[in-house]
């Protein structure tokens, strides 16, 4: 492996960390969070996060000892909600009995503040990137496979099967995603079970994810339908089933798995946009994007601004995957 292609792959280590962590988190999310997603308690609604506090009886830092007060309510003049510390007790927070972290009842473990009902943002991030990842992954292999098959049928085969194939993807690719996405949702029966919901939403963003890739697919396929090895499996007499399962679409796998990062944050927006519009995943389920409904309300944004922590985890996933998907294929190009 030459110099050049090492510097690559270590500056692909970087976000593979990043997603790779967020994977184990998201897959751990049950065992990770502090509270159940759905726990709610109304007299700690719009809590800010939660002070954690260091400093020991001697007045130095114990970084090992963390602890909170417990907090009540005030209003000021203008009504306004405000949390204050009661000192006296401390909580200390406590770690790995039933979940990674945890502090004592009345005390809260509000790391990144809680909703209008009093629920766990932290808690609900977890549980909710669970949900987006999974669609996100189920919807871009789905239509990553579909647009290999297309692509791959329409470049080796060529002819009419090439000009049907070819059309059906530019008329994907010529509506507008956001509106198609819409649309196909919009058409749909609203009242939905959660698992119904679930399959749908994997099947409208596979069904306009397909098309671009596709194309991609069948310009390759046409380049390497015309190598020796093709030809030499045609002398001998392979069918071109065989040829295409087994001497072509192989030598496609690695750009598979960089449409796949580059997919994945395109599918995650539009869950989350699906579900922002209450088309999509929705209570008591959660998901990245019904967390954003409570953004939806700019005085909630200027007094709660923690209210928008969803949005910036989802920013980084985005970026994260960008960036790996990014990085694998500088590698490909140069390595």
């Amino acid at each position: 492996m030459t110099r050049f292609r090492k510097t690559k792959m270590r500056q692909a280590l970087l976000p593979g960390i990043f997603l790779g962590t967020l994977l184990l988190s998201a897959a751990g999310a049950g065992w990770i969070a502090p509270y159940s997603p759905h726990a709610e308690a109304r007299e700690y609604a719009y809590h800010p996060p939660a002070k954690i506090h260091f400093r020991n009886e001697q007045g130095g830092i114990s970084l090992f000892r963390p602890y909170v007060y417990e907090t009540r309510r005030v209003f000021d003049s203008f009504r306004r909600r405000h949390y204050v510390e009661k000192p006296g007790r401390k909580f200390y927070v406590t770690f790995f009995k039933g979940c990674l972290f945890t502090v004592p009842e009345p005390a809260k473990a509000y790391l990144l503040g809680s909703d209008p009902r009093g629920r766990d943002i932290l808690s609900r991030i977890l549980f909710g990137t669970r949900t987006s990842l999974s669609i996100a992954f189920l919807g871009a292999l789905l239509a990553t496979v579909l647009g290999f098959w297309v692509g791959g049928l329409a470049g080796y085969f060529g002819g009419r099967i090439d000009q049907f194939l070819m059309r059906l993807s530019e008329f994907f690719i010529m509506i507008p995603a956001f509106y198609l996405l819409l649309a196909l949702r919009s058409a749909l029966p609203p009242d939905l079970g959660s698992r119904e919901t679930f399959l749908l939403v994997v099947l409208i963003l596979s069904v306009i994810g397909w098309g671009g890739l596709s194309r991609v697919v069948r310009g390759m396929t046409l380049s390497l339908r015309e190598r020796e090895f093709v030809s030499a499996a045609k002398i001998l007499g392979r069918g071109d089933f065989e040829i295409l399962t087994r001497h072509i679409l192989p030598h496609l796998i690695s750009y598979l798995g960089i449409a796949v990062s580059l997919a994945i944050p395109g599918y995650i927006l539009g869950e989350s946009v699906l579900s922002l519009l209450g088309l999509g995943i929705q209570e008591p389920d959660v998901s990245l994007g019904n967390l954003l409904q409570d953004c939806l309300s700019i005085p909630n944004i200027e007094f709660n601004p923690w209210l928008f922590a969803p949005g910036f985890w989802l920013a980084f996933i985005s970026f994260g995957f960008y960036f790996l998907g990014d990085r694998l294929t500088r590698s490909g190009e140069n390595g």
